[in-house]
C-alpha cells in the first residue's frame, strides 16, 4: 500500500472534501434567508419530474469513478481535475458568502401528488440540502470538470465513445438539476461556464504548442 501511495502521491488532495463539506453545510445551515432568489422564465416551463433524481444522484458514481480512474492510471489528468474542480468549489463557496442566493422552485409532495421511490429519495435530498447556495451550481461545475478531465486523459485517447459517454453523463446530471428543481437554468450556465474557462489554460496551450504537420 505504501508503495502505491509513493508512486501516486497526490491522493491527499482528497482531504479537500473535508474542508468543502464543513464549509458548505455551515453555509447551508446559517444562510436561511438568501438575499438573492435566482430565477429564469425557462424554469417555469420545465416540469418537475422526480425520476430525474436517479441521474442527479449518479453524480456520486461519476465522481468516484473518474477520480479513482485518473488517480490510478493518469496522475497528470488527476492533478488537473483536482485543480479545476476544487478551485471552482472554493470560488463558489466564497461567492455564496458574499452573495447569498437560493431558489424558490421546489414543489411540496402534496402539490406533486405522487408517491413512489423517486419521491421518497427526492424528499430525503430536499431535507438534507436546503435550496440555498445554488448559483453557480457546484453540481454542474464539477460534472463538467470531470467530463473534461476524463475526455482529455490517456484513458479516452483514441476512444471517442468514451468521451461521448463522459460528456453525455455529465450533461444528463446537469439536466437533472432543473427537472428536480434543485437549480435554475442560470445556475447551470454559470457553473458550466467556470468549468469551460479552464479549457484553454490547461488544454488549449498544449494543442497550440503542437507542431503543425
Amino acid at each position: 500500500m505504501l508503495k502505491i501511495l509513493k508512486s501516486r502521491p497526490h491522493l491527499w488532495f482528497q482531504l479537500y472534501w473535508v474542508v468543502y463539506l464543513v464549509w458548505f453545510f455551515t453555509l447551508d445551515w446559517t444562510i436561511t434567508d438568501p438575499t438573492y432568489i435566482i430565477h429564469h422564465p425557462l424554469d417555469d416551463l420545465i416540469p418537475f419530474n422526480e425520476w430525474f433524481i436517479f441521474p442527479y444522484c449518479s453524480w456520486f458514481f461519476l465522481l468516484a469513478g473518474v477520480t479513482g480512474l485518473l488517480w490510478w492510471f493518469d496522475t497528470a489528468s488527476y492533478d488537473q481535475l483536482c485543480l479545476m474542480m476544487f478551485s471552482g468549489m472554493t470560488f463558489f463557496l466564497i461567492l455564496y458568502m458574499l452573495l447569498p442566493n437560493g431558489v424558490d422552485l421546489r414543489p411540496t409532495a402534496a402539490e406533486v401528488g405522487r408517491d413512489n421511490i423517486a419521491m421518497d429519495i427526492m424528499q430525503l435530498i430536499w431535507r438534507a440540502d436546503a435550496s440555498n447556495n445554488v448559483c453557480p451550481s457546484i453540481h454542474c461545475q464539477s460534472s463538467g470538470c470531470m467530463a473534461l478531465a476524463f475526455a482529455k486523459s490517456r484513458l479516452a485517447a483514441g476512444r471517442p465513445w468514451l468521451k461521448a459517454l463522459a460528456f453525455g453523463w455529465a450533461g444528463l446530471i446537469c439536466i437533472s438539476t432543473v427537472f428536480t428543481k434543485q437549480h435554475s437554468v442560470i445556475d447551470i450556465v454559470c457553473g458550466l461556464a467556470l468549468a469551460a474557462a479552464w479549457y484553454w489554460p490547461l488544454y488549449g496551450r498544449r494543442r497550440a504548442k503542437q507542431p503543425s504537420l
